[in-house]
């Protein structure tokens, strides 16, 4: 199983952190180990003093495929669901200053808050809603059709370099309202269905 993840992928989050709109997808990965299901506490990690959520509407792959053509694409994911890419900031920066990799800000322990799964067939897919809550306070909040590259895109662009498998995941990016979150605070995330909001997860930081 891989957690395959888009970086920058609503405008107006690119731009909050400085960063260009890319021309394609950034793509990077988190190992299995990331995960953090069932609505466990997150441990605020000792490697970092500047921790941020990223909320996160994450495909579940349903079948194999490799070099997925447009026409095909909406048939590798049936069911989605809300997550968080946990980022350590600060250590980011650093390995950005010195032009290393990040995934040790990104892929460390708990870092893929990851909700249960609901079906595709509850969502018109070009555009789901969704929100981040932290201690109450509405944080975040986003809709897949601001996306920069759709659902369908991006499976047909991570494709071509990752044969992608039943059971991957695919975070497809974050919108505008990334913040940090200290001990103490509660996160929850919420999905906009065709029957109403919907609680997806809540998340302790311990």
């Amino acid at each position: 199983m891989k957690i395959i993840c888009i970086g920058r992928n609503y405008a107006e989050h690119a731009k909050e952190l400085n960063n260009p709109v890319p021309k394609k997808p950034v793509v990077f990965m988190k190992p299995p180990s990331a995960l953090l299901v069932n609505n466990k506490p997150f441990y605020y990690p000792d490697f970092t003093q500047d921790l941020h959520h990223e909320i996160e509407v994450v495909l579940k792959i349903c079948k194999n495929g490799r070099h997925v053509q447009s026409d095909f694409a909406h048939t590798y994911y049936d069911q989605i669901a809300l997550g968080i890419d946990f980022t350590a900031r600060d250590l980011q920066a650093k390995c950005k200053e010195k032009g290393h990799p990040w995934e040790i800000a990104k892929g460390f322990d708990g870092s893929a808050v990851l909700s249960p799964f609901v079906p595709m067939d509850q969502f018109e897919s070009s555009s789901i809603a969704f929100h981040l809550e932290k201690n109450g306070q509405k944080v975040q909040q986003g809709n897949t059709k601001d996306l920069i590259f759709s659902f369908d895109e991006i499976i047909k662009y991570i494709s071509q370099f990752f044969k992608l498998q039943v059971g991957d995941l695919v975070y497809t990016g974050t919108p505008a309202g990334v913040g940090p979150v200290n001990i103490g605070d509660t996160l929850k995330g919420f999905l906009h269905t065709q029957d109403g909001t919907k609680e997806m997860f809540h998340c302790a930081i311990k």
